[in-house]
């Protein structure tokens, strides 16, 4: 009965940190085909998803070698770090999903005047739209050549990557599709970070039951 209760315990403790390691390992991956088929171009967002990934498979692999070997401090720090996270992410989750249309505006507006040249190009391709409201010519944006409004005698367009400032393109701006797409992902986001952050408080409470649990198969005589 106890080495059934023990070894239930590492068992759910192992597995979930297994699909904390996939996941991490499909952050990287993401990035890295994301970098190498150009869809995203800067180093800073590629940067960033690639180094959660590496922290979260760090995490990861501290909690799995816990559990396999009932290591009394990587389960502590392992527990320490777990429950950091699901505070932080439990916040965020419970931010995003709480933000009203206004405050989404307000941010997209925010994070487009702060965003490099070659970030915006990229949600341009990406969106298929030109500009965040309105063309502006003293802005060194180009709208991507592919879109309807580009083509034909607005090609020479200089908002459409052309050498004419005389002909102009009207072309759909960025505004309502990223805050279409803000809200969808807002909600997305926020669901998903509420359900990974329950799943990091029960990654605390194995670790906690875990470690205070005594291996049946270990010597009785020993310390840890």
């Amino acid at each position: 009965m106890g080495c059934g209760y023990f070894t239930c315990s590492k068992n759910a403790l192992i597995s979930l940190n297994i699909l904390y390691i996939v996941i991490a390992i499909m952050l990287v991956i993401v990035a890295v085909y994301a970098k190498s088929i150009s869809l995203v171009s800067s180093l800073a967002i590629i940067g960033a998803v690639i180094g959660c990934g590496v922290f979260l498979l760090l995490i990861a692999c501290m909690g799995f070698i816990g559990a396999v070997k009932h290591h009394q401090i990587c389960l502590f720090f392992y527990m320490v770090i777990l429950f950091l996270l699901f505070l932080i992410q439990f916040s965020l989750a419970i931010a995003l999903l709480a933000m009203t249309k206004n405050n989404q505006e307000d941010l997209i507006k925010a994070g487009w005047d702060q965003v490099s040249t070659e970030t915006k190009n990229d949600a341009m391709k990406s969106f298929e739209c030109c500009d965040l409201m309105s063309w502006k010519p003293s802005d060194d944006l180009t709208c991507p050549a592919s879109l309807e409004c580009c083509k034909g005698e607005h090609s020479m367009a200089k908002c459409c990557g052309g050498t004419d400032k005389d002909v102009e393109c009207s072309c759909d701006p960025c505004f309502n599709t990223l805050t279409k797409m803000s809200d969808q992902a807002c909600k997305i986001t926020g669901a998903v970070g509420l359900v990974i952050s329950f799943s990091e408080i029960i990654g605390v409470w194995l670790s906690l039951r875990f470690r205070n649990q005594k291996d049946p198969r270990a010597d009785p005589n020993a310390f840890l």
